[in-house]
């Protein structure tokens, strides 16, 4: 087949051993991390039941929804064994989708934990809370329907304080939400900001003129966190790029 196909025996057999290994990293993640909970396994199968074709964000830009928007299993073990780590009471999230990384952060909270999940789509939203009813960690949750940045806002006005925050939201507002957690004193000091989709499927990293809007978005934000000497940071290739950002 590689003579067939005037590629060299050896280029072959190397392009081979790529694909099994790329293949074969996801299966053995799942395979070394502890299972997920029966809730979050729920949650999980029913945001892959539903028609998001037929969905659209009712916020104020339009967008698609897309079951890929779940964090799933690998990064909610991450974000819940975090939360034990920091041993965080207080967590604000922005950008909920149906509620599989909020979940997963509760199930590490203590009982007088509590989580404040912000959420453009209302029927996101309703189809999250169904799903945390369904869990004794789920009254933990509180779900602010509105969008993130008028949240926050708020949050601020009432001068709320966070031990732990995570950033999965529209890409084109990470550096505001990055700047009003810190100017806005939301996230104490030592305290932690979690954020996913930080290497964008390598987009962060391409020449300018061949990213994307969101592409160059976060680019932007990956260079302002890391010239900001408020915080101290590490871009980790989990998923899509997750990177934590400590507060001095």
């Amino acid at each position: 087949m590689a003579q067939q196909a005037n590629i060299p025996t050896q280029l072959m057999n190397s392009l081979e051993q790529i694909q099994t290994l790329a293949s074969g990293i996801d299966p053995y993640l799942e395979q070394c991390t502890t299972p997920e909970s029966t809730a979050l396994a729920n949650l999980a199968q029913k945001t892959a039941a539903e028609d998001w074709s037929k969905r659209f964000s009712d916020g104020e830009t339009v967008r698609q929804l897309e079951q890929e928007m779940l964090s799933g299993h690998i990064e909610g073990q991450t974000l819940k064994l975090f939360v034990h780590m920091t041993k965080a009471k207080r967590i604000l999230e922005i950008g909920m989708f149906t509620g599989y990384s909020a979940l997963a952060m509760a199930e590490a909270l203590p009982e007088d934990g509590y989580m404040v999940a912000c959420e453009v789509d209302s029927y996101v939203a309703d189809f999250a809370r169904a799903c945390f009813q369904e869990s004794p960690h789920g009254s933990k949750i509180k779900v602010e329907v509105a969008p993130a940045l008028e949240t926050m806002k708020k949050l601020v006005d009432t001068q709320e304080s966070f031990d732990l925050v995570f950033i999965d939201a529209d890409k084109k507002e990470y550096v505001d939400y990055f700047k009003l957690i810190l100017d806005g004193n939301l996230l104490i000091p030592g305290g932690f900001i979690l954020v996913d989709n930080t290497l964008l499927q390598g987009q962060a990293y391409l020449p300018p003129g061949q990213r994307t809007p969101n592409g160059e978005a976060i680019a932007q934000f990956n260079s302002i966190v890391a010239s900001d000497a408020r915080v101290e940071q590490v871009l980790l290739p989990l998923r899509d790029g997750l990177t934590i950002i400590r507060r001095k």
